[in-house]
């Protein structure tokens, strides 16, 4: 059976602005470029909310739909909508998902597993998917060495993974919270 993945999403938190860029490639197995205008990085809850996701296309978007009502049920505060999220597969063994997501608001910045995992980076950057830690790696070196904004960052570290990850195209759509 083949998969329909590979994708690169990456966050970057500076001067109180989130940016979350992803690129546009779906791929199917390991060979076949399936689609390149994907778009997976969206606005949610009335605009407040930023997700990007990553994974195999089912799972990715039943973690996005259950996260989705999570943030209705506790009226858009985000830790709150992860956490519970991530309670479910505590406690109703709920199916694991090959999917994860960076979600963000004006104050938090969350990676959040299919397996049920909430993890807050460390340095306000983030990555994720196939080409994830050559984007991180060149968020990280971007946000230390330059005086790039955030959005600069998050365009530069997908451009610079687009280039040495083959699931990674340089088909970007990027969303900011300030």
């Amino acid at each position: 059976m083949n998969d329909f993945k590979g994708t690169t999403i990456c966050a970057v938190k500076k001067d109180g602005v989130t940016a979350i860029a992803g690129d546009g490639q779906v791929t199917l197995g390991e060979s076949v470029i399936f689609k390149g205008n994907a778009v997976k990085v969206k606005r949610i809850f009335s605009d407040k909310v930023i997700i990007g996701f990553a994974g195999t296309v089912s799972d990715a978007f039943a973690l996005s739909e259950k996260f989705e009502e999570m943030l209705q049920k506790y009226s858009g505060h985000l830790l709150r909508a992860a956490v519970e999220l991530a309670d479910l597969w505590r406690k109703d063994n709920a199916r694991k998902l090959d999917a994860m997501m960076i979600v963000a608001d004006k104050e938090n910045l969350l990676i959040i597993s299919g397996t049920g995992e909430v993890i807050e980076p460390e340095t306000g950057v983030c990555a994720i998917g196939s080409g994830g830690n050559y984007a991180l790696a060149a968020a990280r070196a971007l946000l230390e060495h330059t005086n790039m904004n955030a959005v600069e960052i998050a365009k530069n570290a997908m451009k610079i993974a687009g280039e040495i990850c083959i699931f990674t195209n340089h088909n970007l759509t990027v969303e900011i919270i300030d």
